[in-house]
């Protein structure tokens, strides 16, 4: 028996380890974490865009580099509460689909 592991499985996971950190510097670490990871899926994506569709995206790409930028110098509390609502998002996603 196969169990397909899913993205936003993963993901959900990710965030409630930010959740379970008892250790402020570790959830802060782990959130920081997250914006370095997602800044480098930004950047690869760009880099394996065609031109044309680089113009096409380019909104997206800057809202998500300006949302990423938010996140920087969040502390534990703030951190613990983005996780809960991302995690929240991705049942709410899971229900609907």
């Amino acid at each position: 028996m196969s169990k397909e592991i899913k993205a936003d499985d993963v993901i959900f996971k990710f965030f409630q380890q930010i959740c379970d950190e008892k250790d402020d510097q570790k959830c802060v670490e782990l959130g920081n974490g997250w914006i370095n990871a997602m800044e480098t899926n930004l950047t690869s994506i760009e880099k394996k865009l065609e031109e044309k569709d680089k113009t096409k995206y380019q909104e997206n790409i800057e809202s998500n580099k300006q949302h990423l930028n938010s996140l920087k110098g969040k502390g534990a509390k703030a951190w613990r509460e983005y996780a809960t609502q991302c995690m929240v998002e991705i049942l709410d996603h899971k229900s609907k689909s």
